[in-house]
């Protein structure tokens, strides 16, 4: 064939870009196995970084999958009507098995949310809204993550918060392609994180804020970045929004004690039983799914 035809030009292209695409395709599947670990490791890191700030904190170690599996009390999905809808593996024989909601999940549950607030309510049964329960000393703690849009791209995070989701112990914050020295402050500077430490959620909205001066010392408020007043803003709206689809949750997490652990001791395994969410005493026999009776079992073992 002659090499200074068209034809040979036209073949050798051809050739050329089908080759380099199937090295590129078989690169791509060869990997994605690897990638996806470094996700969930990525993912685990950050929730246990919200975690560690509860008092008596622990130094998040190099392998945190052992680490999560150590500590994980629980790992489930809520719907946004606070309804347990499946559960997550734990990892407890098999880190590989670990499973969490990294961040392209948390994006499909905000688009869902982002219907909801149109005004799609119906909407609120397909939640798929990840709850982990972390042993930490001796105390139970919930983490709950959010999700959104920031000024250049997706902002998230998460919150360490006691059972009833009320008090905060901790949160960490990532995002995707924040102005550096500005709105990437929400990832990079400890203090920012500092700030949450021991505020509180509020019982209706707004339940949390992110705006300049902290509102004036408010419970439920922090300082906003200075000089990032539009990244600070939407991470507000963004755990402020979260927070509020979790509320069904943390109400069902509320229910008196008294109520909920004479149910459980006198009609264990019952239905009756099922509906109880807050055993902070006497839980021995229950066998249903209560994140606030494990609390109890932990703080049990440790006397």
């Amino acid at each position: 064939m002659n090499t200074n035809s068209n034809t040979y030009t036209v073949i050798y292209s051809i050739v050329l870009v089908v080759v380099v695409a199937a090295i590129l395709a078989f690169a791509a599947v060869s990997l994605q196995p690897k990638q996806s670990e470094n996700v969930k490791i990525e993912t685990i890191s950050q929730l246990l970084n919200a975690a560690a700030q509860a008092d008596g904190a622990f130094e998040v170690e190099e392998n945190v999958m052992a680490q999560y599996a150590g500590r994980v009390i629980d790992a489930y999905y809520v719907n946004g009507k606070g309804e347990k809808v499946k559960s997550m593996n734990l990892g407890k024989e098999n880190l590989s098995a670990i499973e969490v909601a990294t961040t392209s999940d948390l994006k499909k549950q905000n688009d869902i949310i982002k219907q909801i607030e149109k005004g799609n309510t119906d909407l609120l049964a397909n939640l798929e809204l990840p709850v982990y329960i972390l042993d930490i000393n001796g105390t139970a703690v919930t983490v709950i993550p959010c999700y959104g849009a920031g000024l250049w791209g997706p902002i998230w995070g998460y919150l360490a918060v006691n059972v009833e989701g009320r008090h905060i112990y901790g949160a960490i914050f990532d995002h995707k392609s924040e102005t550096p020295g500005l709105g990437a402050k929400i990832a990079d500077e400890p203090w920012f994180h500092e700030q949450f430490q021991g505020k509180e959620v509020a019982e209706a909205e707004p339940y949390f804020a992110v705006v300049k001066g902290g509102a004036k010392g408010a419970i439920n408020a922090v300082d906003a970045i200075s000089g990032a007043t539009i990244t600070s803003q939407a991470l507000g709206t963004t755990i402020n929004t979260w927070v509020g689809y979790y509320q069904p949750y943390f109400a069902k997490m509320s229910v008196p004690a008294e109520k909920c652990c004479n149910e459980c001791t006198s009609d264990c395994g019952s239905e009756n039983c099922t509906e109880c969410n807050d055993c902070s005493h006497d839980c021995e026999g229950c066998t249903h799914d209560c994140a606030a009776c494990k609390e109890h079992e932990v703080n049990s073992e440790e006397e």
